[in-house]
């Protein structure tokens, strides 16, 4: 297993190679501690069956084909060539997940800060564009030099530069970073620009330390680590019996959003319908009315809906089906709960109705993705 052990991302996929080895036996795993951009030759004597490996360069390709064997890859970077069996986060879908996450806190002023010359991450950026424009809003991009073989920005990046670009946005701004967003957050310290009230920060992926210990902890988009390396070690298996696996590409979707403190905010201008989305947000569990709310908001349905629609983009119905339906994917995650009871925790009363909005949303049953998605 070529993979770093230095980033919740590749512990994670070792640990579903790790699950899947166990419930397949006699499989004996060789991994040793190394960095993201880490590449080192495996030992002279080594002789293995196959290999799962982020191939990360033509050098680190080339080497690998040398040993003929069945090599799976678990990195989105596209090299020229002959490709591997790949399976990879979906960075596409980590982009729209991240703009529907920001409609649905009010944000209509977006942005991204790219990483120049990486393919993947210009495939990120075009889809997060696209969702933002499909929203009728405007995104600014800001594309900054990555280090040397890494995919993180140069440490020389001109944070007065950042500054200005942080400084010059319409506010409040949402705005997806590839990577960490440390640099944001110290660069919006430095602007004295208040996090999350006006630029609220999310990053495309979760780091569980890094995310945690920045100045202000960043918000990430949790990918399905697990199931990445869960469904490598598959097809490698599979590879490894014979079977013709060279032309498959799987793209595993993230799970969700894990909110922290850089985007724990709503950026609704009208106070009323900010209040009335909190209060929504804060009771998926419950029998909610929209007459009641609209009511407690002192305002008829109809004023309700239209000052709620002008903020929001949709209707207070859709709102709160949509988070509770966000909520539920979350529960089917992280938690054991039975399909009833999430039903009855989250507002839906029956699980049957909850099953049939699930699938009208995501194009799966809660039995279905709690399956594809709780590999450990």
């Amino acid at each position: 297993m070529l993979v770093d052990t230095s980033t919740t991302w590749g512990r994670g996929i070792i640990s579903g190679i790790h699950d899947y080895s166990k419930r397949r036996g006699n499989w004996q795993l060789f991994v040793e501690a190394r960095g993201m951009e880490d590449f080192s030759l495996l030992p002279r004597e080594w002789r293995g069956d196959g290999i799962i490996a982020r191939i990360a360069s033509q050098e680190m390709a080339t080497q690998l084909r040398r040993r003929k064997i069945p090599v799976v890859n678990v990195s989105g970077i596209r090299l020229s060539g002959k490709s591997f069996p790949c399976v990879s986060n979906d960075g596409e879908a980590a982009a729209r997940m991240a703009v529907d996450y920001f409609l649905g806190r009010g944000f209509r002023n977006f942005a991204y800060l790219s990483l120049r010359g990486l393919d993947y991450v210009t495939r990120q950026c075009d889809a997060y564009q696209q969702a933002v424009s499909e929203a009728d809003h405007a995104c600014s991009v800001r594309g900054v030099e990555a280090q040397a073989g890494f995919i993180s920005p140069d440490w020389n990046l001109s944070e007065a530069g950042l500054c200005e670009w942080l400084s010059g946005l319409p506010k409040p701004v949402a705005v997806l970073v590839w990577g960490g967003g440390r640099e944001v957050i110290r660069a919006c310290l430095r602007a004295g620009l208040r996090v999350p009230q006006e630029v609220a920060v999310l990053s495309s992926s979760d780091d569980t330390l890094l995310n945690v210990i920045s100045p202000v902890p960043i918000s990430g988009v949790r990918n399905s680590c697990e199931q990445i390396g869960h469904q490598a070690a598959v097809l490698l298996d599979r590879a490894m019996a014979g079977e013709n696996v060279n032309a498959t590409e799987l793209r595993i979707e993230p799970l969700g959003v894990v909110t922290r403190q850089s985007t724990d905010t709503l950026a609704i201008t009208d106070r009323v319908i900010a209040e009335a989305v909190a209060y929504l947000r804060g009771k998926l569990g419950s029998r909610i009315l929209i007459d009641d709310v609209a009511r407690m908001a002192g305002l008829s349905r109809r004023r309700f809906e239209h000052r709620f629609r002008e903020q929001l983009g949709t209707s207070p119905a859709a709102y709160l089906l949509h988070a509770r339906l966000d909520h539920v994917r979350n529960l089917l995650a992280d938690t054991d709960m039975t399909i009833a009871k999430i039903a009855e925790d989250v507002g839906f009363g029956a699980p049957e109705y909850m099953t049939s909005m699930f699938r009208r949303e995501f194009g799966t049953t809660p039995l279905r993705y709690r399956k594809d998605q709780r590999i450990l």
